[in-house]
């Protein structure tokens, strides 16, 4: 199938706020909230002001880049590797005792690979309590990982992860 990207329109796509909120945001992500100066402990009323939902004792290092707070929804005693990436186009929630180690991805967007267009095709992502994304790991839109579920290092979950379950290539192990 031949690619016509000039005639993508992002239909049905909406970013959930006005372009002023999404500028004041990546001014202050990529101006203070990945700077390894900016301390630990005010990243998450950052991204509360920016009407993110974190509980308590939230952990969040440094480089961690988020796309829209808004999207973003964090239990209690969390903790956020250096590095990471949530990719939030739609819908992140991360369970209470989730730990997101050192660059992992987590991305919520994709596209429609029949689409000569190549149009979205994002789904929101799910870490259920206690579960882990390892380091260097990817989660794909649209995935949860259950309860005690493991994604492992480098490994690609771009299918539900079940509780307790551990990916390590792809495939639960």
């Amino acid at each position: 199938m031949d690619r016509h990207l000039r005639g993508f329109t992002g239909a049905g796509y909406d970013k959930g706020r006005p372009l002023l909120v999404q500028a004041a945001w990546f001014a202050v992500l990529n101006l203070v909230f990945v700077k390894w100066w900016f301390p630990a402990r005010w990243r998450p009323a950052v991204l509360r002001a920016f009407g993110a939902r974190i509980g308590r004792r939230v952990l969040i290092r440094q480089r961690v880049r988020v796309h829209w707070p808004w999207r973003l929804d964090i239990g209690d005693d969390v903790w956020i590797g250096e590095g990471a990436w949530l990719l939030n186009l739609e819908q992140i929630t991360i369970g209470s005792n989730v730990c997101v180690s050192q660059d992992a991805l987590l991305c919520t967007g994709s596209h429609q690979r029949h689409s000569s267009t190549f149009e979205f095709d994002n789904g929101p992502i799910r870490l259920e309590p206690g579960s882990w994304v390892a380091a260097r790991a990817v989660v794909l839109r649209g995935v949860t990982v259950g309860r005690s579920g493991v994604v492992g290092a480098s490994a690609v979950a771009h299918h539900d992860v079940g509780p307790g379950t551990v990916v390590t290539t792809g495939a639960p192990a």
